[in-house]
């Protein structure tokens, strides 16, 4: 026998491989398992979360923004709307090279440095597979360009969006305000949700104030990609709801025709329906035109803005505080009447000037040689300002405070432009607040001169409008308002604003109303009176009264000659009117910043609205008035 025969050990090898096998077949069993096992967990177990996952893969979510509402006057002037418009976006997760995509679209269309800085600035706080805007508003000759170079640069889309347009353009910006991008202050302060698809937000007036009721909610499109993100199909979708309408009080003609009065000027008109608090006029001039803010301003344009003297961003009307001099009078004549410091027949003797006893200064009328023998109705007439030194010395400051602020003075109004917080309040002071913001005490020459509107005394031309009104009212006081209703697109219902009535002046003797407003009615209609030149040609009564603010003071010695110093420290000119006397329509307020006498700068202009509203061809006065009465009873 050969000795490989003997040494081989068949029985030994046999049981080594049958061990073999059976590990290997325990092995792939453990592995079928295993396999089965993790099947199990993925489509039975897990099948919902990885059946939404994969869905995920091939299907995206596009938000789809709101149509923003559009801003009417009260006859329907289109004052804000949204034209459409194509733009570039790029949507980062389809690009592999971004700067070199933007070099080559640079190549083709104007890209601006504040362009990509507004593209990286969304890019940082957008997700990837959202577009993001780098050019906005191009032409059809960029839109064609970049149509046919499209096939080359993966990840961009030309999109058609609608943006926001003014088509009055600086006409009555101040009030309609502007929308502009969202900032990332914004953007923290907001439900980030309500926002996706869109960069615009109010920034401004109406814009900001009506931000919730103008923008809408957005909508959702469910869409099936390729592995290159192009968009296969819609499967689903959620309609966008649209803002609303807003229909202003603003009356567009009348606005116009009070820009046109002011000229040149710069200053602020504020004109009302008394019973109602509607504001016909709100202007502040010099303007700017809000389509300048839509897309991002640019620095050269700012600059300019910025840089311009006259200040055109700057809203006077809501604002400006400006000392308003004598149009306080009536209400200091109220005040007096009713606190009984002086009776309806109460007359001094002005010389033009008038002096604290023990004291040498001289308070200056500025009559220089006097008004002689002065009454409550002359007193305003001619206005005289040595009755109300003796008349705000009578009255004391604390008193003459109190009554003041029942008409709104030192006080915000609330109209629907600003957050409440954010309206000044003008200012009427008191002992106790020189003390609170000073450290100091009230001195007695600091009561003469609040009681003719200088001194510490501030009011804003909305302020001054609405004491106007309620003077009109004879003491109902209702707050201004600018929305006169809001429109919802989808049904035409209209939702109307009523007036706000926030106080009444308790127990004025009726005869004090009569004397009060006969006295204004005489500033105009009176042959002596510091606006008699309105009086022309009217067939109705005006109640008004002019003042002048003084910019710088004047010593002692000195005389007052605008000839001999700069424009910009001119007197203000200021006036206050209500027409017709019988049955108030309008309410005005006007100032003309370095512009002098009250009687020739600020009058005329409102004298041109005034006639504007109540034109003669109406019967008995503009019908838009009285579809207002008639609604507020």
């Amino acid at each position: 026998m050969p000795l490989g025969d003997r040494i081989k050990d068949y029985r030994g090898e046999s049981h080594l491989l049958h061990m073999r096998m059976t590990q290997a077949v325990v092995l792939v069993v453990i592995l079928l398992m295993i396999l089965v096992g993790r099947l199990v967990y993925l489509q039975i177990i897990h099948h919902d979360v990885y059946a939404t996952l994969s869905k995920e893969n091939r299907v995206k979510l596009i938000a789809t923004p709101p149509i923003r509402g559009l801003i009417f006057d009260r006859n329907g002037v289109l004052l804000a709307e949204s034209q459409p418009s194509y733009s570039l976006e790029i949507t980062p997760e389809r690009v592999t090279d971004i700067d070199k995509t933007l070099h080559d679209i640079a190549s083709l269309i104007e890209i601006s440095d504040s362009d990509r800085a507004r593209f990286f600035k969304l890019k940082k706080r957008r997700s990837s597979f959202e577009g993001i805007p780098l050019r906005l508003k191009m032409t059809s000759e960029e839109v064609a360009r970049i149509a046919v170079n499209q096939h080359l640069m993966p990840g961009i889309d030309i999109v058609a969006r609608l943006i926001r347009h003014y088509p009055q353009k600086e006409h009555a910006s101040h009030v309609i305000g502007y929308v502009g991008h969202i900032s990332e202050q914004e953007l923290g302060q907001l439900d980030e949700s309500d926002y996706r698809g869109t960069d615009y937000i109010g920034k401004s007036g109406i814009e900001k104030h009506y931000e919730d009721i103008l923008h809408g909610s957005v909508g959702m499109q469910q869409v099936e990609i390729n592995a290159q993100g192009r968009v296969l199909r819609k499967l689903e979708s959620v309609a966008a709801q649209p803002g609303k309408n807003l229909y202003l009080t603003l009356d567009s003609n009348l606005q116009r025709i009070a820009e046109q009065a002011l000229g040149e000027e710069s200053g602020a008109v504020v004109a009302l329906i008394p019973k109602t608090g509607e504001v016909l006029v709100f202007v502040s001039q010099p303007s700017y035109n809000p389509n300048l803010f839509v897309h991002g301003i640019d620095h050269e344009s700012y600059r300019a803005y910025n840089e311009n003297e006259s200040r055109p961003l700057y809203n006077r009307a809501l604002h400006g505080r400006y000392p308003p001099g004598s149009t306080i009078k009536p209400f200091v004549a109220l005040a007096g009447l009713e606190t009984g410091v002086v009776e309806h027949d109460h007359s001094v003797n002005c010389p033009g000037y008038y002096r604290l006893p023990g004291d040498n200064h001289r308070y200056r009328c500025w009559k220089e040689r006097g008004h002689g023998k002065v009454d409550v109705n002359k007193s305003i007439s001619e206005s005289c300002d040595v009755f109300y030194y003796q008349l705000a010395r009578a009255l004391k400051i604390d008193r003459l405070h109190d009554y003041m602020t029942l008409f709104g003075f030192g006080e915000k109004t609330g109209v629907d432009l600003l957050d409440v917080s954010n309206e000044p309040s003008g200012l009427f002071p008191s002992r106790d607040w020189k003390r609170r913001t000073h450290g100091q005490s009230w001195y007695p020459g600091e009561t003469l001169i609040t009681g003719i509107g200088q001194g510490f005394t501030l009011v804003t031309p909305l302020q001054l409008a609405s004491a106007t009104a309620t003077l009109a009212n004879r003491g109902v006081r209702v707050r201004p308002r600018l929305v006169q209703e809001i429109e919802d697109i989808h049904s035409g219902e209209k939702n109307r604003i009523w007036p706000q009535q926030i106080n009444e002046i308790p127990k004025v003797e009726q005869e004090h109303w009569d004397q009060i407003i006969q006295a204004m009615q005489d500033v105009v209609h009176s042959p002596t009176g510091t606006a008699r030149r309105l009086s022309k040609d009217i067939p109705y009564t005006i109640a008004g009264k002019t003042g002048t603010a003084q910019v710088i003071g004047i010593k002692q010695d000195e005389k007052y000659d605008e000839t001999k110093i700069a424009k910009k420290y001119h007197d203000h000119g200021l006036f206050v009117a209500f027409a017709p006397v019988e049955e108030p329509e309008i309410a005005v307020a006007v100032i003309v910043e370095n512009g002098g006498s009250g009687s020739s700068s600020a009058a005329p202009v409102a004298g041109k609205i005034i006639k504007a509203w109540l034109a003669p061809d109406t019967e008995p006065g503009e019908p838009a008035f009285q579809a207002a009465i008639s609604t507020a009873e």
